[in-house]
């Protein structure tokens, strides 16, 4: 009877403890943030045995050809930039044979924008970043990511970096 009763315990626990999860590709287990719903996940578990890939960093493609290849305004602004370099990444994980739901960390370099002052347009990569990333219809499996503003980016015409590491599923 003991025995019976502690298995139970450890079994509720066990689901309660699951139920603050959300499973992704593969058995990653991505950690919501308590309390709140910004499309990031708090932590991202890999298990042991999955393979993981680093993927370098990506700018966004020059959106108006008739512009100097060292503008911003070749690339567009901050969320149309964050919208090209998502698709870049997309068709790269695409050509591996994953997708945006199998990355488990980004990271996200932004230029302060000329327009804006300087100041990194975070509001702006968030415009991007939801259409990826925080749908729950669409694609709830939500990755690690860190944001920073540096002074400038090897392509003086980008105002966006992202790289990220993907898990392969099974």
């Amino acid at each position: 009877m003991k025995v019976t009763s502690g298995l139970l315990l450890c079994a509720a626990a066990l689901m309660v403890t699951l139920g603050a999860c959300d499973r992704g590709a593969a058995d990653v287990i991505r950690h919501k943030n308590p309390g709140s719903n910004f499309p990031i996940a708090m932590a991202v578990e890999v298990p042991a045995g999955k393979t993981t890939v680093y993927m370098s960093g990506a700018g966004a493609a020059i959106a108006d050809k008739t512009l100097p290849p060292t503008s911003p305004a070749a690339y567009g602004d901050t969320k149309a930039q964050t919208i090209s370099t998502l698709e870049k990444i997309r068709a790269q994980l695409q050509s591996l044979n994953l997708d945006m739901k199998d990355v488990v960390k980004m990271t996200v370099f932004l230029v302060g924008d000329p327009a804006k002052e300087g100041k990194m347009d975070f509001a702006g990569f968030m415009e991007g970043y939801t259409k990826y990333f925080g749908d729950a219809a669409k694609q709830p499996n939500l990755p690690a990511r860190s944001t920073v503003q540096i002074p400038a980016l090897a392509n003086p015409g980008w105002l966006v970096e992202i790289e990220v590491t993907a898990v392969r599923p099974k």
